[in-house]
């Protein structure tokens, strides 16, 4: 069984260029898509990993909160 072929190999939808970089705004590559290159995906592993990519969240007051001693 053989493949489909693909003449717009490396771009996006309709032949359009890949879209670029998140990190640097290069055109991406396709070893590394979303990326330009190796440094570029290694700088949004880093800030996954350190916490720079955070989604705010507002404390719920209920959690934690204890129940009188004749409810327990």
């Amino acid at each position: 069984m053989t493949s489909p072929s693909n003449d717009n190999e490396g771009k996006g939808a309709a032949g359009k260029s890949p879209a670029a970089c998140p990190i640097c705004d290069a055109p991406a590559v396709r070893e590394y898509i979303p990326f330009c290159s190796k440094r570029c995906a290694d700088v949004d592993l880093h800030r996954w990993l350190s916490g720079g990519y955070a989604i705010p969240a507002e404390e719920d007051d209920s959690e934690g909160v204890s129940l009188p001693d004749d409810h327990q």
